[in-house]
């Protein structure tokens, strides 16, 4: 074995050990003093807190006092256990976190729907890449120092549990709703992937809720807006679908997350949601996977799960079917009087309700909500943008770019040589070009807006005459990349004759959208990149200028030509200008 195949291996290794975990639950070790604190806690509640300890309410720093207020009556009102905070400013919330702790006679465990970080709700703070993004990366000890940059983001800002990560397996490129949300279509890989992220977070002191159970990556339907259904045998959810829930699950996954969908081979129900149905929630995940973590619905405020069963019907149910949290109720007041009208009517059992609770105190115990509040709001922003987390971004998106195709024209780039630089879709100079403006002096930056007319089309392809190389970013700026790029098609026409001539074609959007773009394939050299931010058009011009080895694999299959797995190992030529190494 040489040593660079040596090399390659002990990554590998390295990142297969990454992925094993610990195999328990955090918070469901035996501890005599944590028991004692459960104890005493669950001893001061009476029945309706008790209740009220299963529902999480909806919070938000960037809707006015007047919201902020009534979020604060509901605690103090209905006394529920915990928040999930929404969009809104770093700052804001720390300190709505601290008044509304003080409210509550029960220490509140706080949420957020975060899979790329805290970027993803709060201004001023980090995104990291999507999971889909992740998914072409090799080395899964990246992965898990992400999942420990946003843990501790979590606990600087007073949060106990983040939703993720995502599970789901991609394998329906017409998923409109999982998509970039998903490492791949591979099981696998997902799995590994996801478990990296997992341990991450709980390694860091921070909860997570695998999602979504058990897998909405092969439907066409949104669950925000309906109820999807899924159709497959139980053999194929058992071998696939479920695959990474029973392995993170098996390494002490703390959270499950139940998704809204109708699945006919594991409960016949008409209609019924799989967070309301007993034969999922309970008889799947807790009796045949042995689940003995916290539970917990997708939005109860989604029309996938109040479409058939509105009027709070829905939240009760989804608390008889054996979920302990139930998430964003449209009424959490009076879905607290329907659970108590539950139990009064026995379709459901205390003993089922202060199993939950006494689950979700423990929870709290092991997120330090034992002890005080007592939140930094002094430096909230260096903290949150520290340079270490910042470095770990662009050492993520640098280990993502794949390069497909050929990496002949790559190494024979020509700094020195005439060099168009065009940006499509966009109205201004991005940091893709002017980063290749660096390393390319002899350059021209050009743009065409994803509207662009085929006049200026036509006076830019006239201008390409003029010049020996050619390099193309494909930007997609909207804030969630779909699977289809919203180009005209004279633009799209322009990218295929572009692909013809002696081009490095990088595109930065969702890998899907290769599909819609017919001739991209015929690039010389094509970079995909996944998603649109600075980080990767930095790494991608690090890959161009010859300075970074090219390292990314393709985490789904595109077409019959790029499958998952496809990614051309890398290794750069440094270019020289003027004599000295670039």
């Amino acid at each position: 074995m040489n040593n660079r195949a040596l090399f390659i291996f002990l990554q590998l290794l390295a990142s297969s050990l990454i992925a094993v975990g610990q195999g328990k639950i955090p918070f469901n070790a035996t501890n005599s003093i944590q028991e004692k604190w459960v104890d005493s806690v669950f001893r001061k509640l009476n029945r309706k807190e008790r209740i009220a300890q299963l529902f999480f309410v909806r919070a938000h720093t960037d809707k006015g006092k007047a919201y902020e207020d009534s979020v604060a009556a509901m605690i103090k009102r209905e006394k529920v256990g915990g928040l999930v905070f929404f969009q809104g400013g770093p700052g804001r919330q720390a300190i709505l976190t601290e008044r509304y702790q003080q409210l509550s006679e029960t220490p509140l465990l706080i949420a957020m729907d975060a899979e790329w970080g805290l970027g993803m709700r709060l201004d001023s703070t980090m995104s990291y890449p999507y999971q889909m993004t992740l998914g072409a990366i090799q080395d899964n000890r990246l992965i898990y120092d992400m999942g420990r940059a946003i843990a501790q983001d979590f606990k600087t800002l007073g949060m106990h549990l983040n939703f993720a990560p995502v599970v789901d397996i991609n394998n329906n490129p017409r998923n409109p709703v999982i998509n970039y949300r998903s490492f791949g279509d591979n099981k696998f890989k997902v799995a590994t992937r996801a478990s990296a992220y997992m341990n991450g977070l709980q390694d860091g002191g921070v909860l997570v809720s695998i999602k979504h159970f058990p897998g909405h990556g092969d439907t066409d339907v949104d669950s925000h807006y309906d109820l999807p259904k899924l159709p497959f045998p139980k053999t194929r959810l058992d071998t696939l679908e479920l695959y990474p829930f029973k392995e993170l699950i098996r390494q002490g996954a703390s959270g499950v997350m139940v998704a809204h969908m109708n699945i006919p081979a594991l409960d016949s129900t008409p209609n019924l949601p799989s967070t309301l149905s007993k034969p999922i929630v309970t008889g799947l995940l807790k009796e045949q996977l042995g689940f003995t973590g916290l539970v917990i619905s997708d939005a109860m405020e989604m029309k996938g799960v109040v479409k058939f069963f509105p009027g709070g019907e829905a939240d009760v149910r989804a608390i008889i079917a054996g979920n302990d949290i139930i998430e964003l109720s449209e009424d959490t007041r009076r879905a607290i009087k329907l659970t108590k009208q539950a139990l009064r009517e026995k379709r459901l059992s205390w003993t089922q309700v202060n199993n939950s609770v006494k689950k979700i105190l423990a929870a709290k115990y092991w997120a330090g909500l034992n002890k005080p509040v007592d939140l930094d709001t002094t430096r909230l922003h260096e903290v949150l943008n520290r340079p270490e987390a910042m470095a770990l971004n662009q050492r993520l998106a640098d280990a993502a770019v794949t390069v497909l195709n050929s990496d002949s024209l790559l190494k024979a780039l020509n700094p020195v040589e005439k060099t168009a630089i065009i940006s499509v879709g966009v109205t201004e100079l991005t940091a893709f070009q002017q980063e290749i403006s660096k390393r390319f002096p002899n350059s021209t930056n050009f743009l065409l807006s994803k509207i662009a007319s085929a006049s200026d089309i036509s006076r830019m392809q006239k201008e390409l005459s003029n010049y020996n190389q050619i390099i193309v970013g494909i930007h997609d700026y909207r804030k969630r990349p779909q699977r289809t790029i919203d180009y005209n098609n004279e633009l799209k026409s322009f990218i295929a004759r572009l692909a013809k001539m002696n081009t490095v074609s990088a595109l930065f959007a969702n890998p899907y959208t290769i599909s819609g773009l017919p001739g991209v394939e015929q690039s010389k050299t094509l970079l995909v990149n996944y998603q649109n931010s600075d980080e990767l058009q930095r790494a991608s011009a690090k890959i161009i200028g010859g300075e970074m080895q090219g390292s990314g694999k393709l985490p789904v299959d595109i077409s019959p030509k790029y499958k998952n797995g496809d990614g051309i190992e890398y290794f750069p030529v440094p270019k020289v200008v003027t004599g000295q190494i670039n």
